[in-house]
């Protein structure tokens, strides 16, 4: 661990002394230095699993396609057969040290490791973002989406998951999914409920060794608006906590750490390449079976058959993208673009994801300012892994409301809301993440940069949204993005959830946990909204479309259901309907979002597909 925080101290002092260095700069330049360190921070050569020397075979037992949160899981399970052959495909590189620093992951997105997909343009959601079109970072490197993600570790209801059974998905109530739930954790939290938490798997859930006056100011006033502090991952998730996180000791805990990397010379039936992107799954036209894959790796295009199965778990934007250029989906759109439909499913439709409208507050508490992190004695504290280095982008708590019945203790929240310790104006390259147009920051957030003042943000994240979107192929050419549809705010439900949402944000205020810190509403109005009377509801509801700010949530494009469903494109085996030996395990499957921040369930399904495959081909444990 000593050489370990060495390196992280290192890594540290260059990120913060190249961001001393262009601080100054202009916004483009800022960008630009920060790609360019992301790009060529060192990757984890001591413990990164596999190189791209790696020979590979002709043929394998499994191909696993995409490295992210689910594959690495499942390439790690399935290769405890000695006797089978796996491989793990994915688009992306390796992960680098700096990756691993929780407080940083603002400015992944910048990077080559995000796929950086954009949202078609919208005239009623991402209005404040340029072209309104809302920018759906997802993560292009070993480990996924688990590398870039902000590290919230939430499982969402009991009920989210009775819900998925009572659709007709037999195996996946809360009563079956929660042994999975506990087999990947390697809970730390003190204080979690010992019947809900697993302790000894290979995911490390914590909580942050460091905590600010505005966190601690938030969990007081969410207690004495009527919530109890507690464990939200166990029997009741109503309630407030400070953050559990997918880190420990300071460092992030990414799929690949955590499956990936204790196998190190230690398997040699798994194969593992980076920069390979599967372009095609080959499926018999006439037997309607999966029979192997196309990939593009070192500049050509290469066939590796797949004895077994062909499992997808490329994240709900790559999946149905995958899908379709192979033949599996709605047969319309597939010859629309020039392909041969095998399997007409309802591929790329029924896409979700959770959204929040940050709203800012003012504060005389020292909030998160990333240029404060050049100082020598934080570098200090984070070599005794404390100090705000391992707060995960600057989240720090949460809290969970059920505002449709707010005296239910145990009810199933609608509304979660997350404090982040910095805002906007923290750094340029954050509202450059976020794709905020240029007048809407000056107007919003400069003043809050030019006279440094201390601020937050809660973000009142909607859970149960009822809008539905839609992921096309824009080609046939598997090397063009495809078209990402988010329909955000077509249901008024979600226009007026979040609303309610923001409301309690904003009430929050009243409190005298943040009387204590004197919390006040950054009372800037948004230009385009003026002709609604501030504070009004329409008001507020023009806002909400303004700042259609994803979660990165984007589940569902392969929903799991039976064949009656005519929306269902897997089993509740995940089973690819129509089509043998082709699987699909990752957020795509889910019939309906949860409701929380999907990283840890997609961890869940991993694991049960795991052994689901095991199961059908007579590997018993």
């Amino acid at each position: 661990m000593a050489s370990k925080s060495l390196i992280f101290v290192g890594l540290c002092l260059a990120y913060m002394a190249t961001w001393s260095q262009i601080s100054a700069q202009n916004n483009n330049n800022v960008l630009f230095e920060t790609i360019n360190f992301l790009r060529r921070g060192q990757a984890d050569v001591e413990l990164e699993n596999y190189d791209n020397n790696v020979i590979l075979d002709s043929e394998y037992d499994f191909i696993v396609v995409g490295a992210g949160t689910a594959g690495c899981a499942l390439a790690a399970r399935l290769s405890e057969n000695p006797q089978w052959r796996v491989l793990l495909l994915e688009a992306g590189g390796p992960e680098r040290l700096v990756m691993d620093v929780p407080i940083v992951a603002h400015f992944l997105q910048l990077g080559e490791m995000n796929w950086k997909y954009r949202t078609q343009p919208s005239d009623h959601a991402c209005l404040a973002m340029n072209n309104n079109r809302c920018n759906w970072p997802r993560g292009k490197v070993m480990g996924g989406s688990s590398v870039l993600n902000y590290m919230m570790y939430t499982r969402g209801n009991r009920r989210d998951y009775d819900r998925w059974e009572a659709l007709g998905n037999p195996g996946w109530s809360f009563k079956d999914v929660l042994p999975y739930f506990k087999k990947y954790e390697g809970s730390s939290v003190p204080d979690a409920e010992e019947d809900y938490v697993g302790r000894n798997g290979p995911v490390k859930v914590s909580y942050v060794n460091w905590r600010s006056k505005i966190a601690e100011a938030f969990v007081d006033a969410a207690q004495q608006d009527g919530l109890k502090y507690r464990d939200y991952n166990g029997r009741i998730q109503n309630g407030v906590a400070f953050l559990h996180t997918t880190t420990r000791n300071s460092t992030r805990w990414s799929s690949n750490r955590a499956y990936l990397y204790p196998l190190k010379g230690k398997r040699s039936n798994l194969h593992v390449r980076k920069n390979a992107l599967v372009t095609k799954v080959l499926i018999d036209p006439q037997t309607k079976t999966a029979y192997g894959i196309m990939v593009q790796t070192e500049g050509r295009m290469q066939k590796i058959l797949a004895r077994k199965e062909v499992i997808v778990s490329a994240g709900a934007i790559n999946t149905p993208q995958l899908l379709m250029l192979s033949g599996v989906g709605p047969a319309k759109h597939l010859r629309e673009v020039g392909i041969k439909p095998l399997a007409d499913l309802a591929v790329g439709y029924n896409l979700q994801d959770h959204t929040a409208p940050a709203v800012t507050f003012t504060t005389n508490a020292t909030s998160l300012k990333f240029e404060d992190f050049s100082d020598p004695t934080l570098i200090n504290r984070f070599n005794r892994m404390e100090g705000p280095y391992g707060s995960p982008g600057g989240c720090e708590a949460i809290a969970f409301w059920d505002l449709d019945h707010e005296r239910d203790e145990d009810g199933w929240p609608d509304i979660e809301l997350f404090l982040v310790g910095g805002s906007m104006s923290s750094n340029p390259a954050i509202s450059r993440a976020f794709g905020l147009k240029k007048s809407i920051y000056d107007t919003l957030f400069a003043e809050i940069e030019d006279k440094s003042l201390n601020a937050f943000m809660i973000f009142p994240m909607i859970l149960r949204p009822k809008s539905r979107g839609r992921i096309m192929l824009k080609s046939s050419d598997p090397f063009k993005y495809p078209l990402i549809h988010a329909n955000y705010f077509a249901h008024p439900y979600d226009v007026d959830i979040s609303v309610r949402g923001l409301l309690k944000a904003i009430s929050l205020m009243e409190q005298r946990g943040m009387e204590k810190i004197n919390a006040r509403l950054w009372e800037k109005k948004i230009p385009t909204c003026k002709q609604h009377p501030y504070k009004s509801w329409a008001y507020w509801a023009c806002y909400v479309r303004h700042f259609t700010f994803t979660i990165y949530h984007y589940s569902g494009t392969a929903k799991m259901g039976p064949k009656s469903d005519r929306a269902a494109v897997v089993d509740h085996r995940l089973r690819v309907h129509g089509i043998k030996n082709l699987r699909v395990a990752d957020a795509s499957i889910m019939p309906e979002i949860m409701s929380g921040h999907p990283n840890g369930p997609v961890f869940m399904i991993a694991e049960k597909a795991a052994d689901m495959i095991k199961q059908d081909h007579g590997f018993i444990q």
